[in-house]
């Protein structure tokens, strides 16, 4: 059916409507909840509510009541038809859940503000009498003044939220004994002319056994990079984060205003928003639009650099199984794997990059029958260069995305695909470095092909598995 064509099997998506930043990740009670901004009464931004989902597995969602809606002057117009309840995040005070929040009002002075909705339940929430809790910047003539993270440290609740000025964008962060009151800190972080002129939806948490942090934004007005990653040092006395790298989070064209969550297992978790403002966004035609990505564990290393990695509950997904090992793909000569097809693949293949003399190599994933309709997951070997291509995915937007990856040390190149009807996320290596793009290709495109072109690769393995809906 035309609603359901690019539905995906897997992946949180709203019932109806809108739907972009994921809010509010938390485990509440042994549930996963994820919220996020959502106007359930078209597939088009209106004035924001919060969706609301959960999870026992971060696999199978559940669709909860709308959690927040705009009901009052800090978050809607006279008219009712501006505003909305805008992007923040949620944590557990005295086995409540509280959700901390950016009310917007295009007109009102402040334009936007930081709001307190508490629940007993997890799923009915009511507003602070004595909201707004911030009732506007520290400074004037600021650029956004918006998507509050909390968490706590010690005894202490702190907040980064995200602005800009001059021409930098700022992660400013404050400091509460019960999140109703808040006082401003300074700024944490801020851009050093590079990391564009606003900060969308920081995040700032420690990560490993030794005190690192990592601060996530999404840059405003930066080209391609959409967001970003800084890892260092976070001085709580002086509450300065003394930044040790730097580095685009992923590099595909869908990913966006990414959230993160500590489990009970201890695990860093990342969801992120899997479109882009100013893409086509075809979904649009049958009354939806929006998803989230897989659930991804994020890893520090050494060196400062961020990896992220599928969790391994996916593998609940899994279904039949299909493999290739120790495969020469030749010069111009199409592999089609007949046996492997679908629009919702785990895929994992290995090459030997040091073996093989080809000029590039990869993976086409939703083939069609023809041959001329195809998603292109390449390696160009001269230039360590990881691609997609989009140019033949279908009706959205083209393209092509890449990202500098160097082979392991053995002289290989790993990739873990998710495909999933209307998605591809691919994890380079272990996932040192992550590429997430939508296609929108036609609905029996569904082959798989093996290519190489000015030279012949050396396939080591290949392992696919045809993915359950979870639907």
């Amino acid at each position: 059916m035309k609603d359901d064509r690019f539905r995906l099997h897997y992946h949180l998506m709203p019932p109806i409507g809108w739907m972009n930043d994921p809010n509010g990740l938390i485990q509440f009670k042994g549930d996963y909840h994820v919220f996020y901004q959502h106007y359930p009464f078209e597939p088009r931004q209106g004035p924001m509510h919060w969706g609301h989902a959960k999870s026992a597995d971060l696999v199978h969602w559940e669709h909860l009541p709308v959690a927040l809606a705009p009901s009052e002057p800090y978050e809607m117009d006279g008219s009712g038809s501006a505003g909305g309840c805008w992007s923040g995040s949620a944590v557990e005070e005295n086995g409540k859940l509280a959700l901390i929040y950016t009310a917007h009002v295009d007109g009102n002075h402040p334009v936007e503000v930081q709001c307190l909705a508490v629940s007993r339940d997890g799923i009915r929430f009511e507003k602070e009498t004595d909201n707004p809790v911030i009732a506007g910047p520290p400074q004037n003539e600021v650029f956004g003044f918006r998507d509050p993270k909390v968490w706590k440290h010690g005894d202490t609740w702190y907040l980064v939220i995200g602005c800009g000025k001059d021409g930098k964008g700022k992660a400013l962060l404050y400091q509460s004994a019960d999140l109703c009151e808040w006082r401003c800190i300074g700024a944490a972080a801020e851009s050093d002319g590079t990391m564009g002129d606003m900060w969308e939806c920081p995040d700032l948490f420690p990560l490993g056994d030794d005190g690192r942090h990592v601060l996530i934004i999404s840059p405003m007005n930066l080209g391609a990079t959409k967001t970003m990653y800084v890892s260092g040092t976070f001085d709580y006395e002086t509450g300065i984060l003394t930044s040790g790298y730097k580095e685009r989070l992923d590099y595909g064209y869908d990913f966006y205003a990414p959230q993160t969550l500590i489990d009970d297992q201890g695990r860093r978790i990342l969801i992120a928003w899997m479109n882009i403002w100013g893409s086509s966004m075809p979904e649009r035609a049958d009354n939806w639009l929006g998803a989230m990505t897989i659930p991804r564990e994020l890893k520090l290393e050494q060196d400062g650099t961020l990896r992220m990695l599928p969790v391994s509950e996916l593998s609940k997904l899994r279904g039949t199984h299909h493999s290739v090992a120790d495969r020469t793909i030749e010069a111009g000569v199409d592999l089609r794997l007949s046996a492997v097809r679908g629009d919702a693949l785990e895929i994992v293949a290995e090459f030997d990059v040091n073996a093989s003399d080809a000029e590039s190599f990869g993976i086409r994933l939703r083939v069609s029958p023809d041959g001329n309709q195809y998603t292109e997951i390449g390696y160009r070997t001269d230039e360590r260069t990881l691609f997609v291509d989009r140019t033949r995915s279908g009706i959205g937007d083209g393209g092509v995305s890449e990202v500098a990856v160097t082979p392991k040390e053995d002289g290989r190149l790993k990739l873990h695909l998710f495909l999933d009807r209307s998605s591809v996320e691919i994890f380079a290596n272990n996932g040192v470095k992550t590429m997430t793009n939508r296609i929108y290709p036609d609905p029996d495109s569904l082959g798989v092909v093996l290519f190489s072109s000015g030279g012949n690769a050396l396939l080591d393995a290949f392992e696919a598995w045809e993915l359950k809906s979870i639907w």
